[in-house]
């Protein structure tokens, strides 16, 4: 028998592991064969004036950041001064939130018919250069003007896999995925749903990105960008919900006097600070979020948008929750999450429902831990947002 070398051995089991991968990449990669990417797919018309791409816009920013320490020929000689304005601004602060700009908005002409609602696509702008997509979903009998709720779903596929959208761009009715289709859920509840589109996900994702198939974040470089003009992508996330209330003011069907917010995991973290930030929103819905930083994103790997530099000097999650009161705030955790402990999450709860008792709202707040991992529940969320809403 020839004997085989090491290197020959080697070889071959690489050779080896290669063919097997081209045989397993079909399987692997079955989010991509129809070419869908994304809301944005096949249209082509009428977005010239949309930034889709965050890359882009953080790009433009680093162009305007004004890099006070910059030995340039200009700032030569005074760069001590520009060092000791550099000390004195804390680059852990999020974005603080500009002038809004003037509202531009533009449905599509895609629309999709569910068993209780009509869902229409469209996109209007946050800032200047940044576009946002979202879905309108209407329930069929629903009064008019409707109370609202703003939909943000977490990682993954973006707001396709809240709107009932699978991975090729189809209709499905099992509402599959850990997010179990939720912004559905809303509307067979009689409630109108406005479902955004994240930055960094679906749509909203760099080319890089996006060419590795629907689930592929573009999370970095987008918040790595945003970290390096002093600002955050949990920031940027929560201006996207700010307009979104201007786009619902503009929709004579929607009720702009009672809109709420919700969102699982990503979303539920943009839910928190959005509704913390924002007195307009008259309610909140929490799945798969609500923890402590030191056990959940302190403790365990999560993706760099959850991260706020220098926020554990000011607040830990439960005193930013603690800003909703006395709104009501509906808490959900699955027993058996990974990513955000069960028991940090109940100990966050009480400390938020402390809160709410100065206020005197302690019935405002309430907290479901139901037997699951780390996915949307909403039996009880979902009809305490109605029934606060229908108030």
């Amino acid at each position: 028998m020839k004997k085989i070398s090491r290197r020959e051995l080697a070889r071959m089991a690489a050779a080896l592991g290669t063919a097997t991968a081209a045989r397993a990449l079909p399987i692997a990669a079955q989010d991509r064969p129809s070419g869908y990417i994304g809301p944005l797919t096949g249209i082509t018309k009428d977005i010239d004036d949309r930034r889709f791409d965050p890359v882009a816009y953080t790009r433009d920013r680093y162009a305007a950041a004004p890099a006070a320490c910059a030995s340039t020929r200009a700032r030569a000689s005074r760069p001590r001064r520009g060092r000791r304005r550099f000390a004195r601004r804390s680059p852990s602060s999020s974005a603080a939130f500009r002038p809004s700009a003037s509202l531009s908005c533009r449905s599509r002409s895609r629309r999709a018919r569910f068993r209780h609602a009509a869902a229409r696509k469209s996109s209007s702008t946050a800032v200047p250069g940044v576009s946002v997509l979202a879905y309108l979903l209407l329930p069929q009998r629903a009064q008019s003007p409707a109370p609202t709720m703003i939909c943000v779903p977490g990682h993954g596929r973006g707001v396709d896999d809240i709107v009932g959208i699978d991975d090729q761009g189809l209709d499905r009715t099992d509402k599959a995925g850990y997010q179990h289709d939720f912004a559905i859920q809303v509307a067979e509840a009689g409630m109108a749903a406005v479902a955004i589109e994240p930055m960094g996900f679906g749509c909203r994702r760099d080319p890089i990105n996006a060419r590795q198939g629907l689930s592929r974040k573009a999370c970095e470089p987008a918040a790595g960008g945003a970290l390096l003009v002093g600002e955050t992508m949990v920031a940027w996330r929560v201006w996207d919900v700010m307009r979104t209330l201007d786009y619902i003011a503009t929709r004579t069907e929607l009720d702009s006097s009672r809109v709420g917010c919700m969102g699982i995991s990503g979303g539920g973290t943009v839910t928190v600070f959005a509704t913390a930030l924002e007195p307009r929103l008259r309610v909140a819905l929490v799945s798969g979020y609500l923890n402590t930083f030191r056990d959940s994103i302190g403790s365990l790997a999560h993706c760099i948008d959850n991260y706020v530099p220098g926020i554990l000097n000011w607040a830990e999650m439960h005193d930013v929750a603690g800003l909703i009161a006395p709104r009501p705030l509906f808490v959900e955790s699955g027993e058996k999450d990974d990513i955000f402990p069960i028991q940090a999450s109940i100990a966050s709860f009480n400390h938020v429902r402390e809160i709410y008792d100065v206020f005197q709202a302690g019935v405002g707040i309430e907290q479901e831990v139901f037997p699951g991992e780390h996915s949307f529940w909403g039996k009880r969320g979902i009809p305490f947002l109605a029934r606060h809403l229908s108030a």
